[in-house]
């Protein structure tokens, strides 16, 4: 009996390892961005059916740095780089907001199909309207569904544009959520997320740790 146990548990932990690696490819190479997506989509092709088999989602984070590192390398070491940079500047942009990256580009996940997701925070979300409409920035309103705490969802206005070939996503959020991050749709923890200061910061590490990089590889 225990050892059937076992052998069951076993199992069920390498399929949620081999799903978790497929949803990580389809993510890498299909351009999936939802993780419940992607790991239904990994159950369906795997042919796995058992609902206790399905990896948590920062499993699935997990195996997509793993895949990024091993497959992607340089490719997309440069596509976050060159998103981050991007982020910066829009961060000084919408300084009156007070805007915070979040998301993939933060959190080092991001590739050249990822948009930089910035919060911005205004209690007048017509005023992020009014900005973009007077320096001509042509945006598209979409919305989207948060869960500002574990008792709370609200639909939030996003404007989405594309500005030197990068993609930009702004939500707007009430001034008051400056003090507490929605939760992440990761692991339902307080969204990570970075002011310009602090990306700035990221950046310059990001600098050394190229350059440590380079060192050790011209040895």
């Amino acid at each position: 009996m225990h050892r059937a146990r076992q052998h069951a548990e076993t199992r069920t932990r390498e399929r949620r390892h081999r799903l978790a690696h497929e949803a990580a490819r389809l993510m890498a190479e299909g351009g999936i961005r939802d993780y419940y997506q992607a790991k239904l989509k990994a159950a369906h092709r795997l042919g796995i059916r058992d609902d206790a088999s399905l990896p948590r989602n920062r499993e699935i984070e997990a195996a997509l740095r793993e895949y990024q590192r091993l497959f992607l390398g340089e490719d997309q070491a440069g596509a976050l780089r060159l998103r981050r940079e991007a982020a910066a500047r829009a961060l000084d942009f919408f300084a009156a907001f007070e805007p915070r990256l979040v998301g993939p580009v933060l959190d080092g996940t991001a590739d050249a199909n990822s948009p930089v997701q910035l919060q911005l925070f205004a209690d007048d979300p017509d005023a992020v309207t009014r900005f973009l409409d007077e320096r001509g920035i042509p945006a598209e309103l979409r919305s989207r569904r948060l869960r500002m705490d574990r008792d709370r969802v609200e639909d939030v206005p996003v404007w989405v544009f594309l500005a030197d070939g990068v993609g930009f996503d702004l939500a707007v959020l009430p001034r008051v959520a400056l003090r507490q991050a929605p939760l992440s749709g990761i692991d339902e923890r307080p969204m990570r997320r970075a002011s310009a200061a602090q990306l700035r910061q990221l950046l310059a590490e990001d600098e050394i740790a190229g350059y440590e990089a380079r060192g050790a590889s011209g040895r």
